[in-house]
């Protein structure tokens, strides 16, 4: 099955995405830690091509530090240094800058060689909905430049900002490719919060992320809600006993399922990584 999700404002923005990518020396691009492969953009890597890249695996607070560090050094290649963040905690300023200028340092030789005096490096931020792109922003420019939320679609254009001496950046809004083929990849975005809910059924969502706890992070189950068995239902009821999710003697079980969902996006349960 197809998942079609492309709203309007992305279709503009990879048109204009395309228009300035010259303008630009290197790409920023940010990854969800939680799931490095699914929050990959294929259009990123056609839209890119050979511009170095910094790739930020955002949220690391919320991802299994194991498995996020392994990405790390999976991911790096020649033309593309990885740096894994907690936007927020983390010395988020110097970490980025320091590793753009690692990224850069082939093409400020080629500079060099051609007598180019050195200047701020243009970098363009790019990555799906809901990754940090904004706070990224923010934290670089030590102040409050872009708009954030904890939901997708929210930067609807491009935006051009001095946050270093030595660094300016372009944000642009999160792209999403306009179809998943592979639904797997397509229930991951939606249960780390990167698809609007309403795109999959609550249930499946609520199924998917139930299976993945119980077979990865079992241990959540019971430390969060005193849960140790292995039925949906039942963990269901619990929820709704424990935060009173009853009318007329019946449980409120869709309630229930809006509560798993946002707690487990959420990383109330723990540092989880999906992959």
């Amino acid at each position: 099955m197809s998942i079609h999700w492309f709203p309007g404002h992305m279709t503009k923005a990879k048109r204009e995405i395309e228009a300035r990518l010259s303008m630009v020396d290197c790409i920023i691009e940010l990854r969800d830690s939680r799931l490095p492969l699914s929050s990959r953009n294929p259009l990123i890597d056609e839209l890119g091509k050979d511009k170095p890249r910094l790739i930020v695996l955002t949220k690391k607070d919320m991802s299994d530090p194991i498995k996020t560090a392994e990405w790390v050094k999976k991911l790096q290649e020649d033309n593309t240094v990885v740096i894994a963040l907690n936007l927020l905690k983390d010395d988020t300023r110097k970490l980025i800058v320091d590793g753009v200028l690692k990224v850069m340092e082939p093409k400020f030789a080629r500079w060099k060689s051609r007598g180019i005096q050195p200047r701020a490096v243009k970098a363009m931020v790019l990555g799906i909905p809901n990754v940090g792109k904004s706070t990224l922003i923010n934290q670089l420019a030590k102040k409050k430049l872009m708009t954030v939320a904890n939901k997708p679609g929210v930067t609807m254009a491009l935006k051009w900002a001095n946050v270093h001496p030595k660094l300016d950046i372009l944000d642009t809004p999160g792209l999403l490719w306009g179809r998943f083929e592979d639904h797997e990849v397509a229930l991951k975005l939606a249960l780390s919060g990167s698809i609007a809910e309403k795109v999959l059924p609550i249930e499946e969502l609520c199924d998917e992320g139930f299976k993945f706890i119980l077979r990865d992070y079992p241990l959540a189950l019971s430390q969060r809600y005193g849960y140790e068995g292995s039925d949906l239902t039942e963990f269901l009821i619990v929820i709704a006993k424990k935060r009173g999710y009853i009318q007329n003697g019946e449980y409120k079980l869709n309630e229930s399922m809006v509560t798993f969902l946002r707690e487990l996006r959420q990383g109330d349960l723990g540092p989880m990584s999906m992959e």
